[in-house]
C-alpha cells in the first residue's frame, strides 16, 4: 500500500533552481526528429501502465504516472538527472495512499498542478478526481492544497495545464467519465473562478481530454475522443477563440493517443501511446515535425 507523502524538498535537493541545465544529449541517448522515438522504455515495470509525463523547468526531473492494468491505482513517480544519469524511481513529493495522475508545472516552477482523488472534505465536492496545487515558497514545496472551481465541485475535473498568466485548462466530466471535455478557469487574487468551456470552431468534434496549454495561450493541444484517441492542436484567434484545428502528424497518430506534454524550452513535445502489440510508451518527438 502506498505510503502518504507531504514532504517538502529543497531546491538543491528536487526540481526547479539548479544552477546547471542539462542538453538533451546527455538526458537521452538518441534525440528524435522527423519520426517519434521512445522515451525510457523500461520505466513502467511488470503489470504497469505508463501514463502522462512531464519535466521540470530545468529538466533535471522527470515525472510520470504509473497506474496498474486495471486503471484503479495510479501513482506519479519521479526520476532525477544527478552526475551525468538518471537516478532509479521514487514516488512523486506529493504522492499518497489515494491515486494522483496528469501532473504539470507552471511556466515559471514556482507550482505544481495535479490531479488527485484524495478527499477534499468540503461540503458539495463529489469524491472524484480534482486538482491540487502545491508551491514553491522559501525554497521548499508547499503541502498541497484543493483547487477549488466553484461551478465545478460536482463534477470530476483532471489533467491540469496551466499558462504564464495563471489560468488553468484542464478536463472535465461527469463522474461517470461521460461528457468529457475541456474547460479554463481564470486566475484573479488568488482564487479561480467559475470555469468555462474551451470553445473550438466548427471542425473540432465534442470529446476532449488531457490538454497541454502554451504558456502564451497560442496553441493548444489536447486528445480528441473517438474510436480512440487522436492528438489535435488548435490555436488562438484575433476573436480569442480556438481555431485552424488539426490533427497531427500520421507519424504521431497511429494507435490511439494521448497526455501530450511539450517540454519547457519548446522543443519536443511527449505524449502516451497504446496499442496491443506495443503497449503503453511515452515517444517524442520534434515540435517542428510534430504539425
Amino acid at each position: 500500500m502506498k505510503k502518504i507523502i507531504f514532504i517538502s524538498f529543497t531546491i538543491a535537493c528536487l526540481i526547479s533552481c539548479e544552477s546547471k541545465t542539462p542538453t538533451w544529449s546527455m538526458l537521452a541517448e538518441e534525440v528524435p526528429s522527423q519520426k517519434p522515438l521512445i522515451f525510457k522504455n523500461k520505466l513502467a515495470p511488470k503489470g504497469r501502465i505508463i501514463h502522462k509525463g512531464s519535466f521540470s523547468p530545468n529538466l533535471s526531473a522527470y515525472y510520470y504516472t504509473l497506474s496498474d492494468e486495471e486503471f484503479s491505482n495510479f501513482d506519479i513517480y519521479v526520476i532525477h538527472f544527478w552526475d551525468g544519469k538518471w537516478t532509479a524511481p521514487e514516488e512523486a513529493f506529493f504522492n499518497t495512499a489515494f491515486n494522483e495522475h496528469g501532473m504539470s508545472f507552471s511556466p515559471d516552477g514556482k507550482s505544481v498542478f495535479f490531479s488527485s482523488t484524495r478527499p477534499v472534505n468540503k461540503a458539495g465536492v463529489s469524491d472524484t478526481w480534482h486538482i491540487w496545487r502545491s508551491d514553491l515558497i522559501n525554497g521548499k514545496w508547499s503541502k498541497p492544497v484543493f483547487v477549488d472551481i466553484p461551478n465545478l465541485r460536482d463534477k470530476l475535473v483532471s489533467h491540469p495545464t496551466v499558462a504564464a498568466d495563471g489560468t488553468l485548462y484542464f478536463h472535465v466530466s461527469n463522474t461517470d467519465y461521460s461528457e468529457m471535455d475541456l474547460f479554463y478557469a481564470e486566475y484573479e487574487n488568488a482564487w479561480y473562478g467559475d470555469a468555462r468551456k474551451v470553445q473550438f470552431d466548427k471542425k473540432a468534434k465534442n470529446g476532449r481530454c488531457t490538454p497541454f496549454i502554451d504558456p502564451d495561450e497560442q496553441y493548444i493541444i489536447y486528445a480528441e475522443i473517438g474510436k480512440h484517441l487522436d492528438l489535435m492542436i488548435s490555436y488562438r484567434d484575433e476573436n480569442g477563440g480556438w481555431s485552424d484545428t488539426k490533427r497531427l502528424d500520421q507519424h504521431m497518430n497511429i494507435n490511439g493517443q494521448g497526455n501530450p506534454s511539450v517540454t519547457p524550452d519548446q522543443r519536443f513535445l511527449f505524449y502516451t501511446t497504446a496499442s496491443e502489440k506495443e503497449g503503453w510508451q511515452v515517444k517524442w518527438i520534434d515540435m517542428q515535425e510534430a504539425f
